[in-house]
Parts: C-alpha cells; structure tokens; sequence
C-alpha cells in the first residue's frame, strides 16, 4: 500500500483573471519586454556591423585589440548584465506579488 500526497486542485483560469496575477504580469512583461528589444537591436546592430562594416569592425584600438572584438565582448558582458539586473529585479520586487498564497 502506497502512502500518496494529498491532491490540491488548482485552478488556473480563476489565478489567471485575478487581479494579482494581471499586476504580476504587467510588472514582468514591463521589465522583460524593453530589456528583450533592447538586447535584440544591441545584437543585431553588432551582426551587421561585422557583416557590412569590415573596416570599422577592424579599427585597432589598441595593440591586436580591435573594435569588433570589444563589441563582441561586450555582447557577452551585456549578457551577464541583464541576466543579473533580471535577477536582481524578481527577487526583490516580485516575491511581494507573487500569486499563490
């Protein structure tokens, strides 16, 4: 005989029309959203330049060090940023919205 968890039905449609969970969605979709387009034409804007401004992209800053290896460095330090900036955003303002409970 096996000895199971109780069962706790949730209801999802009545969590989602709450009022709570709509808050919750537009503080995330408003922090998430401008970061995304943000990152997106970051990205993109460094694609084509490495693909139709070669001697930009080429420019020496200093030594072997050129522009393009700096962007695309940076692409990954923007990486880590908003990873951390995100993080740093749902623990401390979301945990005071949070839905269940």
């Amino acid at each position: 005989m096996t000895d199971s968890p109780p069962t706790t039905e949730i209801d999802y449609v009545e969590i989602q029309e709450s009022e709570r969970f709509a808050t919750l969605r537009k503080s995330h979709r408003s922090f998430v959203f401008p970061l995304a387009i943000f990152f997106l034409v970051w990205y993109f804007a460094y694609v084509l330049l490495g693909a139709y401004a070669h001697d930009f992209m080429a420019t020496p800053v200093f030594g072997h060090i050129n522009v393009g290896l700096i962007l695309g460095l940076l692409q990954f330090v923007t990486t880590f940023a908003i990873t951390g900036w995100y993080v740093w955003y749902a623990n401390s303002r979301q945990p005071q919205q949070q839905v269940g409970g």
